[in-house]
Parts: C-alpha cells; structure tokens; sequence
C-alpha cells in the first residue's frame, strides 16, 4: 500500500505501474528491556515518506514479553523501479491501553532504508522530526538483499544498546493467488498444570538454505486441549514460494504469558498435500514431540492436527486478462468549445502548425499510440464536443469527428489525426464544456459489454479539454455509475488554464461522490495537466496517465468475478 496523499496531481515524474509487490518480514533481537517486572512487549511500525512527511502504512502484531520477537505480520509494499521509496521501521514496547506509537509507550529504536538502491552510504540526518527518531539512514536494496540485519537506533543517533532488526524480503513478480486454511486439533498434550493447555499454531516455509520463514501464528485458543482455530488466508508465495512440493513445518505451543511458551508438538508437511483437504476430505497429521519419541517406549503423538478445509483462490494479473484475449478499445473526445480560440489564429489551442503539432494531437498521439497496441482492430471512436455542427448549426456534446453518426470509429491514430484536421473547418467552436454526455455515451457501449459476462473488452475514455467542465454535477454522477463499467476515463488538461477544480473527478486525494452522496465502487478517473509534460519526452505523458489503468482493469473483473477468457 502507498502512504495516503501519495498521488494527488500526476507529474512528468509519476512513476509506472507497480513493478512488482515486495513482502517484507520482520525481527528483531536483543531489544531494551523497559518493564520493571515482565520484559517488553513489542510492536513494530511500518512508515513511508510521502511529500516529506511520514506516515504510517500498517503494523505488526503486539507479541507479549519478549526481547528478541519473530512478529508473524507480514508487510507488503509496492516497488516502484524508478522512485525512491523511503521507509522506516519504528518498534514500541506497547503498553496496551492505547495507540501503538502514543507518548505512552516506549520507543525501543528505528531504522530507516529505501525499497530500491539510492546510495551504498549512509550519511547522517538533520534533526528529528514529529517526535520521531533522528536515524542514520541504511540506503539499502531491500529488493536486491533478502535478509538485511542493522542496528536499531534511538533518537539523535544514540544506538538502542545491542538491539538489531531484521527484514527479510521477497519479490512477488509472479504471485498467483492465495490460500484459506481451516485448522484443528484433536486430544495434545496437557502442559498446564491446574487447567488445560492453551495451544496455538505456527506454519514455518522451509527456505533452500534450509532457514525457517514463519508464515503464520494462529489466535490462541484458552483452556482447550481439541482447538478449532479461526480460518486464515495467506499468499501462496508466502506459504510455499508457489512451489508445492517446498517443506512446510508447523508448530503447536502451549501459550505462556510471559513469552517462555511450552512446545507440544510439530509435523512436516507441503502444499501438495494439504491439497487433499479439498471439497469434502480431510487431512490430518500426528503431532510429534522429537524428545518423547525417543524417551518413550510407548509414545504414539501429541495429538493430531487436522486440515479442515483449504479454497485456493486465483489472483489474476492485467497481462493475463490481455493474453486471455481481453480487448482494450480506445475512444478520445475532443473539446471543441470557444475558449480554445479561432483554430484560423496562431494563438488558438486548436492552430494547425504544419510543422508543429498543437497538445491536442500530440496528447491524442502520445496516449492513443500505446493503448492501439491492445486493440486488434486498431480502431478508435473520436468524439467531439462544445461546438455547432452541421447541417443545422445545432450545439453537440457528443458528435463524431468524421460526421458518420452510424460509425464513430476512425482507422489507427492517423486516421483520428486525420478526421480532426478536416473537421476542424466545418464546425463552429461554442460551448460550455459538458462532458458528462460523453462520459455516459461510452458508458453505454461498456454496459453492453458487460451483459456478455465476460473479459472480452474494456474502455478507455481520452477526454482533452481545454478548461474545468461545467456541469461538474452530471459528470460527477456519470463517473459514479461508470466505475461500476468495464471503463477507465483519462483527463488531460490542455493550455494554462486553471484546473483546481478538476482534481475533485481525480479519486487519488479522496473519494468521488456523487451529488446525492454516492461513492464511485472505484477509482477510474486520472487527470493531468499537460503543460507539466511540454519539456518531457513525448513518452512520459502515456506512462503517466496509463499508469492507473492495470490495476483499474484488474480490480474491476476481480470485483466482477470474470477470469481471463483463455487462461
């Protein structure tokens, strides 16, 4: 997850989509004992730097007494190749009664890094900020590194004793789902000696070095010697690297309080056999107590450890809906309203410069050359609105370019290039800027599709624009009921006008509702103002406003349930 506030307005420097997701584990050792009677209690903050400022992305699990944790949380984060991602872990011993990170709890020590490399030297900081910590920043490849070992530091550089913090990362390039397991156990050994024990269960993923990764740390079940434990999901990476065959060890405690907990038992197992839990089998294991097999002459198990149910739930990517077949179709709409100025006078917005390309076609260009790449028949609906139109001169919020009403559709970007340049002279500029016909114009072909069921076509709207629209309210309204459509829309404004108020139909910096107060089900609508991108490579505008579309793609077929139609 990005820290909230990340993308407000998009920039020439906005990164790519997400290159891959990175799952961070973390540990730590040797930590400052701050209780008088029991040993800490720790919990480690995960924060991101967003706009110089830093902000808290998640946290771990509160594990009681224990100075050197192994926290079962696993963070994951987005890397982003081509931007300096900063984070920076904060561990508290946490006192309970309140917000981990309060003034109540105490701090144990930080360390701060990137996601990607940004120098192999540390330098020192200036002076600590928001009642944080001042850090000696470890500029390392988290990616690159899979196991980084640093020292925690307090505040003004000061090291927190011996205490050292591990993170242990993995690229998850080629994840492809998750798993949800359902675990209980029968008749284990009793530890307590004036009630029943209180077990709870941790999974191990055998690693090729032959380390330990804990995966996950079940709830702990009080006073119950057969528990039946709540149902978790984990990432089929996590659990097993997406090998089946890699050896998973799973550990059954005795919970104690004071953090020394009893061992009862453990087994080995894979994915590949936990399979067998599906539908309407089970699989159990014998719970094994190395010590005992060997002291005992009569010893069976433990107990039994018993798979009640495993879903394995695909998690598709927005390649495997393309390679599936699925079509991305590509429609612009122009604005063609009189603020732009007399396409006949050098200054307008619309001047055609035989040697020079206004923003309107070298936005139109810039984008529509990437997404024909998607389209098998490389062709594009272009649409115009905000001026009078022949024959009767009548004001038209949504008219073709070519003037074909039956086929909207141009050949290829020059085709569109083409059609625009002609009809420049046969229309009148007017007004005002609605776009909200447009919007729900497209929407309606999206809705068409829809019906099929399946992850055969989705749509991108282009809207270039030349000033804020004014009927914000109906746009507003055509965007909520879009985002429930197979539909991304981009804008990008052209000229210097002022376009604040733009930024509300941009989702990034908070929810877009509509005027009756109804939230969009997503975030479909990415603005940009072009002159941000006059001295950028003629590139860098479509890496910016596509950036979104991938995961707006993906997240609306996993909300509709649709798989790629040729997996």
């Amino acid at each position: 997850p990005r820290a909230p506030g990340t993308m407000g307005e998009a920039s020439p420097q906005t990164p790519l989509a997400v290159l891959s997701k990175v799952e961070l584990r973390v540990s730590c050792k040797h930590l400052l004992d701050r209780d008088t009677l029991n040993k800490s209690d720790p919990c480690v903050l995960l924060l991101m730097q967003s706009q110089g400022q830093w902000m808290e992305v998640d946290r771990s699990e509160v594990i009681k007494s224990n100075l050197n944790p192994v926290f079962a949380k696993i963070f994951t984060v987005d890397y982003y190749f081509e931007e300096v991602q900063k984070l920076r872990f904060e561990v508290y011993d946490s006192h309970g009664h309140a917000g981990v990170g309060t003034h109540d709890d105490d701090f144990l020590g930080g360390m701060e890094c990137t996601v990607g490399q940004v120098s192999p030297c540390p330098t020192p900081q200036g002076p600590p900020t928001g009642g944080g910590t001042t850090l000696t920043p470890w500029f390392l490849q988290i990616v690159a590194q899979k196991r980084v070992t640093k020292p925690l530091f307090l505040k003004y550089g000061k090291f927190a004793g011996k205490s050292t913090i591990t993170v242990i990362s993995e690229e998850i390039s080629g994840n492809n789902g998750y798993v949800e397991l359902a675990f209980r156990a029968k008749k284990l050994d009793d530890k307590d000696l004036f009630s029943k024990s209180d077990p709870f269960l941790e999974i191990y993923r055998i690693d090729d070095d032959r380390s330990e990764q804990l995966v996950y740390r079940t709830e702990v079940v009080k006073n119950n010697l057969s528990p039946i434990w709540e149902p978790f999901k984990v990432s089929l990476n996590s659990l097993c690297s997406c090998e089946e065959k890699r050896k998973l060890r799973c550990v059954v405690w005795d919970y104690d309080s004071r953090g020394k907990h009893d061992f009862i038992g453990e087994f080995f197992t894979t994915f590949e056999e936990m399979q067998k839990a599906m539908g309407e089998n089970k699989v159990q294991w014998d719970c094994m107590n190395p010590k005992y097999k060997i002291k005992k002459r009569n010893y069976k198990n433990s107990g039994v450890v018993v798979l009640l149910d495993l879903k394995i739930h695909r998690v598709y990517s927005f390649l495997d809906y393309i390679m599936g077949g699925c079509q991305i179709h590509f429609t612009v709409a122009i604005d063609f309203t009189a603020s732009n100025g007399d396409p006949r006078n050098s200054c307008s917005l619309h001047y055609i410069n035989p040697y020079q390309p206004n923003e309107y076609l070298k936005a139109l260009v810039a984008v529509g050359e990437i997404c024909q790449d998607y389209d098998s028949d490389k062709k594009f609906s272009a649409l115009g609105f905000g001026a009078r139109i022949p024959p009767k001169y009548e004001v038209s919020h949504d008219f073709a370019i070519n003037f074909n009403p039956d086929n909207d559709e141009c050949e290829g970007i020059q085709g569109v290039v083409e059609s625009y340049q002609s009809c420049l002279p046969k229309i009148q500029l007017y007004g005002p800027t609605n776009v909200a016909p447009i919007i729900s114009k497209v929407a309606r072909v999206a809705a068409d599709e829809e019906r099929t069921k399946e992850a055969s076509q989705y749509f991108i709207l282009l809207i270039l624009t030349d000033g804020v629209v004014t009927d914000m309210a109906d746009t507003r309204e055509a965007i909520v009921r879009a985002s429930y459509l197979p539909m991304s829309i981009i804008i990008v404004g052209v000229g210097n006008a002022d376009f604040t108020d733009m930024q509300i139909l941009d989702g990034d910096d908070g929810v877009l509702r509509s005027p009756k107060g109804e939230p969009v089900l997503r975030d479909i609508v990415q603005f940009v103002p072009f002159r941000e991108f006059k001295n950028a490579s003629p590139t860098a505008l479509a890496k910016c406003v596509l950036a979104e579309v991938p995961k707006q793609v993906v997240e609306y077929y996993s909300y509709k349930a649709f798989p790629p139609r040729c997996p």
